[in-house]
């Protein structure tokens, strides 16, 4: 049975999960900004996804752009998760993926990583 959970509370899982990034990966972040959604219009069922440029693909003529979004859907996880404590698993998970996207990782080193 999915997990019934307001969305601020979700928000908070979130931000923890942020808070749980290693200080020199947070240093290196830039120009993106974390966001909760409830669900993706095109693919209801992924748990997460990084829109933007990844850091090792900028060049010299990056600027004067919108910041990269990560968006976190919330539907999704509580729907796969059968208690909170699933959830602040799968929020952490899908975080660092997400990241990793932000940092230049594919899906392939992410897996090899454990954060697949």
């Amino acid at each position: 049975m999915p997990v019934e959970m307001p969305r601020s509370r979700f928000e908070v899982l979130v931000s923890e999960a942020l808070d749980q990034v290693p200080a020199e990966f947070a240093a290196a972040m830039d120009n993106v900004v974390v966001l909760v959604e409830e669900h993706n219009d095109e693919a209801p069922d992924i748990l997460g996804l990084y829109h933007g440029v990844a850091l090792t693909e900028r060049t010299s003529h990056y600027g004067g752009v919108l910041p990269d979004r990560i968006s976190i859907y919330r539907e999704p996880i509580l729907a796969m998760c059968e208690n909170e404590d699933e959830v602040v698993e799968e929020v952490l998970i899908t975080v660092v993926h997400e990241l990793g996207h932000h940092f230049g990782l594919d899906d392939q080193r992410l897996h090899e990583l454990g954060w697949g």
